[in-house]
């Protein structure tokens, strides 16, 4: 696909997804100003959602059995994070 053919389809995908955001953005905003305790709610339930996953993970694979390893590998994963953030943001 030559360059000019790709950077138009680049923009046109670009302008439609603004344009889009615009439109959500209103529905959005209104549903949440009538909805606050709903969408805190939903929300709440979301992450403590995601934490009892994370839970059950730990537990299936032996890495609740084992707080060296789990200690070893959360620091492992805050440090390469850390570090492709960094390398991203420069």
């Amino acid at each position: 696909m030559p360059k000019k053919t790709t950077h138009y389809l680049t923009s046109k995908t670009e302008h439609t997804a603004h344009l889009v955001e615009k439109l959500v953005q209103e529905k959005r905003k209104a549903a949440f100003n009538r909805w606050p305790l709903l969408f805190t709610l939903l929300g709440a339930f979301g992450l403590v959602a995601t934490f009892y996953g994370f839970e059950g993970v730990m537990d299936q694979t032996g890495l609740s059995e084992n707080p060296w390893i789990l200690l070893a590998l959360g620091i492992g994963v805050l440090i390469f994070t850390g570090s492709l953030y960094k390398k991203l943001g420069d």
